[in-house]
């Protein structure tokens, strides 16, 4: 099994990009935390994202993880809904830069990328 095809079972995925930034953002922590991302109602398409670090303690039966290398990223099981297959990318821009969201399931996203609607 190839490395594309182990990621492309993800259902979050992430580009080496957006790991070296987390990593990075994690090691500034100086905690060994976990990546949360999910959505919740708001935003200007009805949904928005929202993502966090946490500490791993608090990863419940009702969350998925995945691990890139070492690092997890999770998401409860009713964000995943709308969220599988998202791709989350990093790019240092200084116009538009910052983390990115390609969402599969998105109809409509917004200018900014931070919300979308299904």
């Amino acid at each position: 099994m190839t490395q594309t095809t182990q990621t492309q079972q993800r259902g979050i995925l992430l580009s080496e990009a957006a790991l070296r930034q987390v990593k990075s953002l994690q090691a500034k922590q100086g905690q060994d935390l976990c990546l949360r991302v999910g959505v919740r109602q708001g935003g200007c398409s009805g949904m928005s994202y929202m993502m966090d670090f946490e500490d791993i303690s608090k990863i419940t039966l009702d969350d998925e993880v995945f691990d890139y290398d070492g690092f997890k990223i999770i998401s409860d099981r009713k964000s995943l809904l709308y969220l599988y297959g998202l791709m989350l990318d990093y790019s240092d821009a200084m116009i538009g830069g910052g983390f990115q969201f390609t969402n599969p399931n998105a109809s409509q996203t917004c200018g900014c990328g931070k919300s979308f609607g299904v």
